[in-house]
C-alpha cells in the first residue's frame, strides 16, 4: 500500500458527510410529510411501513454494490463511479420528496432516495478495506464515525432543522443536496487502485443469495409485525394500562429480538453458505451486536419528531427544531467519542468498547424516558451520544477485523442488514405499538412512545451481550 498522507482521512471518509446530512434531513421531513397526509393516529404505522420497504430495497442494493465494485475493473476506480452515479440520483430523489403530494408519491420518492443512497454506499464503505492498512483502521473508523453521524448532525441541526421549523423546507432541501454533492466531489480526489488483474467469470449464486436474504429477512420482519398486530387486536376489550403495557411490551420485545437474533443467522447463511457462515461465525455475531445497537440508535433518532409531539404537547414543523437540537446535543457527543474511541481501539482492543457502548447507551435511554421535559431528555441524549460515538468508531474497527480482506465489499454490503434492517426492525414492528395506545389511551398520547424506546434500551444491552460469540482477532502492537 502507498503511504498515508493527512488528508487521506478526508477524502476517504469526506462523502459520509453529505450521505448522512441528506439521512438526517430526511428524518425531519418525510416523518412531518407522512404525519400531514394520515393523521396522527396513523403516523407511526404508515412511517414504519414506508421504512420497512425501502430499506429493504436499500438492503438489496447496497450489498449488491458491494459485490460489483469488489470486482469493477474500471482505470477510474472500484468504488468512485458509482458514489458518482448514486450522488445525481439521490439528488433527483430529494426534489421528488419535496414535490410530494400524498403518502404513495412520497413513498416512490424515499424508494428512489435509499436506492440512490446505497448505490454510492455500496462502494464508499469499500474504501477503507482498500486502502488502509489494519494498524490504521481504528483511527480512519474513528473519522469516518465524526463524518457519518456527528458533523452532519450537528449542520442539520443549526441550520436544515431551522429551516424546516420556519416551513422553509425548500431551502433546507437545497442546503442538505449541496452538501451531498460537495462531498461527493471532494471524494473524487481519492487516490484509488485499479484490480491488477481481470476478476474470472463473474458468479451469479451470490445474487441469488443475496436475493433470497433480502426476502427472508423482509418475510420475517413481516411474519413477526403481523403477530404483533394479531396480539394488539385481542386487547381491544381489556381496560388496565398496566396489562396493555407488560403485554404488548413484551410482545414487542420478543418479536424483535426474535428478527434480530434469528433473521440474521438465517440471512448470513443463505448469503455467503453454510460452510463460510461457519468459519466467519464471528461476522454473524458481530451482525448481530450491530443489528441489535442500531435498532435502538437508529428508532430513537428516527421517532423523536413524534416522541417530542406527544410526550410535551408540542404541535407539527415546532418539533422540528428541538428534535434537531437534541441531534445536536447528541452529535457534539458522538464527535468527542468518535474520536477518541477511533485511537483508543487500536491501543486496547474493540470489543471491550463495544460492549460498553451497548451498556451506556441502555442507561441513557432510562434517563430519556423518566422526566417529560428538555433538560432529562437531552442529559438521556448525551449518554447515548456518548456511548453511540464509542460504538460507530469501535464496531466498525472490530467488522473490518473479521471480514476476509478479498471480499470486503460483499461482506460488509452483507452487514447492511445492521444498517437497513435497524430502521426496518425498529419501526415496523414499533409503529403500530405506538400507534395502538395513541388510538387506545388517548390521555396519554406519549405511552406507547415511550414503551417501545423502552424496547430499543433492552436491545442496547442486548448487543453487548451477544458479544460473547465474536472472537477479536486484534492484538496489540508490541
Amino acid at each position: 500500500m502507498r503511504r498515508l498522507r493527512w488528508h487521506d482521512y478526508i477524502t476517504t471518509n469526506i462523502y459520509w458527510l453529505g450521505l448522512m446530512t441528506v439521512l438526517q434531513s430526511n428524518g425531519l421531513i418525510v416523518p412531518l410529510l407522512v404525519q400531514k397526509f394520515v393523521g396522527p393516529e396513523q403516523q407511526a404505522t404508515a412511517f414504519g411501513r414506508l421504512r420497512l420497504y425501502t430499506l429493504m430495497v436499500a438492503l438489496l442494493v447496497q450489498t449488491l454494490i458491494g459485490i460489483l465494485s469488489d470486482r469493477s475493473t474500471l482505470q477510474w476506480g472500484r468504488r468512485r463511479p458509482f458514489i458518482l452515479v448514486g450522488t445525481l440520483l439521490n439528488m433527483a430523489g430529494m426534489i421528488a420528496i419535496g414535490l410530494s403530494p400524498g403518502y404513495w408519491f412520497i413513498f416512490g420518492a424515499v424508494m428512489l432516495s435509499q436506492i440512490a443512497s446505497n448505490i454510492a454506499h455500496g462502494a464508499e464503505q469499500g474504501l477503507i478495506p482498500d486502502l488502509v492498512p489494519k494498524d490504521h483502521r481504528g483511527r480512519f473508523s474513528g473519522i469516518k464515525s465524526v463524518m457519518e453521524l456527528p458533523v452532519p448532525v450537528i449542520i442539520v441541526a443549526l441550520t436544515i432543522g431551522n429551516l424546516i421549523a420556519e416551513g422553509r423546507m425548500w431551502t433546507g432541501i437545497l442546503v442538505a443536496t449541496s452538501i451531498l454533492f460537495l462531498s461527493m466531489t471532494i471524494t473524487m480526489f481519492v487516490r484509488e487502485e485499479p484490480l491488477r488483474e481481470p476478476p474470472g467469470p463473474l458468479d451469479w449464486k451470490p445474487f441469488g443469495r443475496i436475493v433470497a436474504m433480502t426476502l427472508v429477512f423482509l418475510i420475517v420482519i413481516l411474519g413477526l409485525g403481523k403477530c404483533v398486530e394479531g396480539i394488539s387486536s385481542l386487547l381491544d376489550n381489556v381496560d388496565s394500562v398496566t396489562t396493555l403495557l407488560v403485554v404488548m411490551g413484551i410482545t414487542g420485545l420478543l418479536a424483535m429480538i426474535t428478527t434480530v437474533v434469528g433473521g440474521v443467522w438465517a440471512c448470513v447463511h443463505i448469503s455467503i453458505g453454510r460452510e463460510k457462515a461457519q468459519r466467519y461465525s464471528s461476522f454473524t455475531w458481530w451482525v448481530i451486536n450491530r443489528l441489535a445497537f442500531l435498532v435502538g440508535a437508529t428508532n430513537l433518532s428516527a421517532f423523536a419528531i413524534y416522541f417530542l409531539q406527544a410526550r410535551l404537547g408540542l404541535e407539527d414543523e415546532a418539533a422540528a427544531k428541538p428534535a434537531s437540537q437534541l441531534m445536536m446535543v447528541i452529535g457534539i457527543w458522538i464527535l468527542l467519542c468518535a474520536l477518541l474511541s477511533g485511537w483508543l481501539t487500536d491501543r486496547v482492543g474493540r470489543k471491550q468498547l463495544v460492549a460498553l457502548s451497548g451498556v451506556a447507551a441502555a442507561v441513557g435511554v432510562l434517563v430519556l424516558v423518566l422526566v417529560p421535559n428538555m433538560t432529562m431528555i437531552y442529559v438521556g441524549g448525551c449518554i447515548i451520544g456518548a456511548a453511540t460515538g464509542t460504538f460507530f468508531a469501535a464496531n466498525w474497527a472490530l467488522g473490518t477485523d473479521v471480514v476476509p480482506k478479498e471480499e470486503a465489499g460483499r461482506y460488509l454490503g452483507i452487514s447492511n442488514l445492521a444498517g437497513a434492517g435497524a430502521g426496518a426492525v425498529g419501526s415496523y414492528i414499533g409503529g403500530p405499538i405506538a400507534d395502538y395506545f395513541t388510538v387506545h389511551v388517548p390521555q396519554s398520547p406519549g405511552l406507547g412512545y415511550l414503551l417501545i424506546f423502552a424496547i430499543y434500551g433492552i436491545l442496547f444491552l442486548l448487543s453487548a451481550f451477544v458479544l460473547i460469540q465474536v472472537q477479536e482477532v486484534w492484538k496489540p502492537k508490541s
